[in-house]
């Protein structure tokens, strides 16, 4: 960074007189100091960013008053600068070496602020974009309807200064007065300020407005370390990318073809964020002249106000006593009945946006992001994350990713379908199933099921072959390839996006203690290692004793799940012979196919009951465990529903996949559960069709449920909220906190089940991918909406959520990897224990036509129906009927000498199971374990870039804090030194 100490000092020392930029770019600029050098040596700098700083030369106007001059406060002088001259002198050139370091010299005065509390909306921000250049009297209009807006839809104090940056609402006819009372006088106590206002449609509802001053403002933002803008960033290129001139070249071509893409959004529609553009440091009141305050009403953004308000108000004791403390505690109670952070206006308006532009942010993310005819634009993920913060961004950042990686595996899922579609009918095992005229199956119940035809089957079978062909294995290795990928290309997404959005030394380590945390353990203290501080500190002992109990109230769940599915099991053994002897001859023809279909839907709704139990019994067992942080309570709440969710939703596909018909015996000595129900069989065709039925309907049904739970649900609540306002009261009377309390509150678990939605998504994807290629078609399908359901609810049926921080998803990357891990080891079980493929393999190259030899055009796989099917003796079963039945299984037929034993096919199969298992796993999971290695989690470039940043980082700071002694020295008429004395 150059200095231009001496000609600040010019500027200061003409006392009352009006000067131009043009005679302060005269003066003659300090020496550059040899430690500013490798910014500007290696720098190609765009001055005309670094120079345009309107707010510089704009003074912040009120309603009634036009601006007419800028007043620069310092120390002890005061200048005005005429905002004509300032038009003129913008058309001269300036250079780097001069006027960007006059501006930035400007921007990080300490002195240079706006001393009213006027609050400066940020929809100016926004219209800029759709106002043309060379009008530039149109921005003043255009604040002035901003505040008239503003005002009408009550985001401001009654004075029409201070923003709103929380609301609390209570009942008056609540009698916690007291506790309000001495709630409220320790807010005011800690800089917070209040203003109380009834509600219009309701008489009972009481509205408090919460505004943080500026003072406020700098002081917890110190104590919690947040990072502010302090310099523009320096860009710079090295000997290597001259050298790659052709690959930039080639890069912009694409860029440029991106740039016509109907996906991509049109920039030119969203606001500038000019805060991811500069350098950042930890703020703090000792070094403010470091930072870029050009108005300190829009210093500090709306997420980061309403987050300073909200860690006050969980902090603010309402009664003595340690645990009396936060805002959570006393909604609880009953003192009040929310507390959220206002919406920044409608998000609807009857101007056009094209040519009018937004409103506001809501207004700006409903038109752009929002709407269903948006569904397949790209995510305006910098204003999502600007809105709801970085939190909510990176959730919709990682479904977005997840949505896109879901195309190539859906495109390769429906091609293995349709090579099923089309081959199905030359598939031999078809063929002989459905010509099997005089083959007859051994009854599969006791009492009412009758010999069967094997060549009833054929459709089962015809279907079967769409899930079961030769395409099956390819694409169970193609998927765990695909999660792999998609998850070692998030977690390069997920740096690059923490890097633009300033989140690479946002560390855990920053985050404070729960309340509840410290009101538990604040007796026991012990010093931070790294804060060097003493705080709260949970005894070993204490927290293995409570994890123990946590521990065992998951076992308990999840043995109520195991217990349930065992309920279902007994249902279908006892309903089994029920519709064997059905009344409706569509029902008894097809017996088997309604009881799968009847114990799916009764599974179902065992399902969803039981979610709601499993999310109060988490929220205790994780409150019992009394987690240090916010991030720690998340992640075990998180994991709990997880593997309650995850057990619920899968026990019985496990069930189907692996146990059914496995140990049912054979004709004449079959196994019974408590000697008295035989155990279900699998259908002649195979088990494969009942696993996708079971899976094709959970997870349909679970995608409608989770859909209108998530938008029906609210939209209804929504309705009869407005429906229950009095006729006389038009919407356009009621200020905006007052349409935010008629919406619905984010869920008190936050983004947790959306979360777990999209993770059990996943599971279902690619754990059973093998039994249903179309499962990620399905999710495809569903994530399109997903997506803009989940935009739609936060942008129009949600209060507006507390905007909070995160570097990543949590501890869902980690079950992700989990969830990759059980999908190769499922699917090789399914492939060789479920499907067929490996019967087939044996029979094709032991025992069928081609063993010994291949001739051309012969099909390996002739016989091959025959050769699974056993025999048994029907006089034997005592039903009056002589001959021989078939049935699915490798034993002796009764003329043997060992009838009804394993055959050497058995255990032939048997071996190649278990040897086609290790060899699939070996192979899948050394080339995820390659894939991984090969996919760095940061970019290289990022990577120096970072580095690079962190060194100019720590020289800024030097020449700020240089530059600023300087000027202590000037004002003191002590010598100046261009280095540290």
């Amino acid at each position: 960074m150059v200095q231009h100490s001496g000609s600040i000092q010019s500027f200061k020392q003409q006392k009352g007189m009006n000067i131009s930029k043009s005679e302060i770019t005269k003066e003659t600029p300090l020496k550059p100091s040899r430690r500013s050098l490798p910014c500007l040596t290696q720098s190609h700098a765009h001055p005309h960013s670094l120079c345009q700083s309107p707010s510089l030369f704009q003074s912040t106007e009120s309603d009634s008053q036009a601006p007419t001059s800028v007043t620069l406060i310092s120390a002890d002088k005061t200048e005005q600068v005429n905002p004509e001259e300032n038009n003129k002198e913008s058309l001269l050139k300036c250079s780097f070496a001069d006027l960007s370091d006059f501006c930035l010299a400007l921007g990080k005065d300490k002195d240079y602020m706006d001393e009213s509390e006027h609050a400066n909306y940020d929809r100016s921000r926004l219209i800029n974009d759709f106002v043309t250049k060379d009008k530039p009297e149109s921005k003043t209009k255009l604040s002035k309807n901003d505040m008239n807006y503003i005002a009408s839809s009550g985001l401001l104090f009654k004075d029409g200064k201070k923003r709103i940056d929380y609301i609390l609402v209570y009942r008056k006819t609540n009698i916690q007065y007291d506790k309000r009372n001495t709630f409220e006088k320790n807010l005011r106590a800690e800089g917070l300020m209040l203003e109380k206002e009834p509600a219009i449609a309701n008489p009972d509802i009481m509205f408090i407005k919460v505004h943080i001053p500026w003072d406020t403002l700098c002081k917890y933002a110190e104590r919690l370390s947040i990072r502010m803008p302090f310099r523009k960033k320096c860009y710079y290129t090295d000997g290597r990318s001259k050298s790659m001139g052709r690959v930039q070249n080639y890069f912009k071509r694409i860029k440029k073809w991106m740039s016509q893409n109907p996906m991509v959004l049109d920039k030119t529609a969203f606001p500038e964020l000019e805060e991811s553009d500069c350098y950042t440091g930890p703020f703090s009141r000792a070094r403010i002249h470091h930072f870029i305050i050009n108005n300190k009403d829009t210093f500090f953004s709306n997420a980061t106000r309403s987050r300073i308000v909200y860690h006050m108000l969980e902090r603010t004791k309402y009664e003595h006593g340690i645990s009396k403390v936060g805002i959570r505690k006393l909604i609880n109670n009953g003192s009040y009945i929310a507390a959220f952070p206002p919406h920044e206006g409608a998000y609807k308006s009857s101007l056009p946006i094209q040519t009018h532009g937004p409103q506001n942010n809501r207004h700006l993310l409903y038109e752009r992001w929002a709407r269903w005819g948006m569904w397949y634009k790209h995510q305006p993920l910098d204003l999502i994350r600007l809105y709801f913060g970085e939190k909510i961004g990176l959730y919709f950042a990682w479904l977005g990713w997840y949505t896109g990686m879901l195309i190539p595996a859906a495109v390769v899922g429906l091609c293995v379908f349709f090579y099923g579609l089309v081959t199905m009918n030359e598939s031999q095992v078809s063929q002989e199933i459905c010509k099997a005229t005089e083959v007859f199956m051994c009854p599969l119940c006791d009492k009412n099921c009758s010999l069967q035809r094997l060549n009833d089957s054929c459709i089962y079978a015809k279907v079967t072959y769409l899930f079961d062909n030769g395409g099956t294995v390819f694409f169970a290795i193609f998927m765990a390839i695909w999660a792999t990928v998609f998850l070692e290309f998030w977690k390069r997404r997920r740096s690059i996006l923490t890097y633009t959005w300033d989140l690479i030394e946002w560390e855990e380590e920053e985050e404070t203690l729960r309340p509840q945390f410290e009101a538990k353990y604040y007796k026991m203290e012990i010093v931070n290692p790294i804060t060097g501080k003493p705080e709260p500190h949970q005894p070993s002992s204490d927290k293995i004793t409570r994890l123990l109990v946590s521990v065992s109230g998951i076992f308990f769940m999840i043995s109520l799940v195991i217990t349930a599915v065992f309920a279902v099991v007994v249902y279908r053994l006892v309903v089994m012979e029920q519709f064997a002897s059905f009344k409706w001859n569509f029902i008894k023809q097809h017996w088997q196919f309604a009881t799968s279909a009847a114990a799916v839907c009764i599974n179902f709704i065992i399902i969803m009951l039981l979610n709601l139990a499993y999310e109060k019994i988490a929220y205790l067992l994780t409150n019992l465990e009394y987690p240090r942080t916010e991030s720690e309570w998340e992640n075990s709440f998180a994991l709990k529903m997880f593997l309650f969710q995850f057990v619920n939703l899968n026990s019985s596909i496990f069930y189907i996949a692996f146990f059914l018909g496995r140990f049912v015996g054979h004709p004449g000595k079959y196994n019974k559960l408590f000697d008295r129900w035989r155990l279900e069989e699998c259908h002649p065709s195979g088990c494969l069709i009942d696993l996708c039925l079971q899976m094709g309907v959970i997870m349909f049904l679970k995608q409608i449920w989770n859909n209108f739970m998530e938008l029906g649900y609210p939209l209804i609540q929504n309705w009869w909220s407005r429906h229950k306002i009095k006729r006389g009261v038009q919407d356009a009377s009621i200020p905006q906190w007052e349409n935010d309390w008629n919406l619905q509150p984010m869920n008190i678990h936050g983004l947790m089940d959306e979360y777990l939605e999209m993770v059990l998504q996943f599971g279902f994807t690619t754990i059973f991918v093998a039994a249903f290629p179309l499962a990620p078609l399905l999710a495809l399908l569903n994530n399109i909406i997903e997506i803009r359901l989940d935009a739609y609810k936060f942008v129009t049926q949600w209060r507006r959520p507390l905007p909070a921080r995160a570097t990543d998803i949590g501890i869902w990357l980690g079950i992700l990897e989990g969830i990759g891990i059980l999908a190769v080891i499922t699917n090789a079980f399914v492939i060789a224990v479920t499907s067929d493929y490996i019967p087939r393999f044996v029979y094709e190259y032991k025992y069928g036509p081609c063993a010994n030899h291949v001739e051309q055009n012969e099909n390996c796989l002739k016989g091959y129906v025959n050769n699974s099917l056993s025999f048994f003796d029907l006089s034997e079963l005592g039903i009056g009927k002589s001959g021989y039945c078939r049935y699915r299984d490798y034993r002796g037929p009764p003329w043997s000498s060992k009838p009804y034993e394993f055959t050497l096919q058995y255990w032939h199969i048997l071996a190649a199971r278990l040897a086609f298992i290790i060899v699939f796993e070996h192979l899948v999971f050394g080339i995820k374990s390659f894939i991984a290695y090969l996919i760095p989690d940061v970019p290289k470039g990022l990577h120096e870039r970072i580095r690079r940043e962190k060194y100019l980082v720590q020289e800024m700071m030097y020449e700020a804090e240089l530059e600023h002694l300087q000027q202590q020295r000037r004002k003191s008429g002590q010598p100046v030194h261009h280095e540290w004395p």
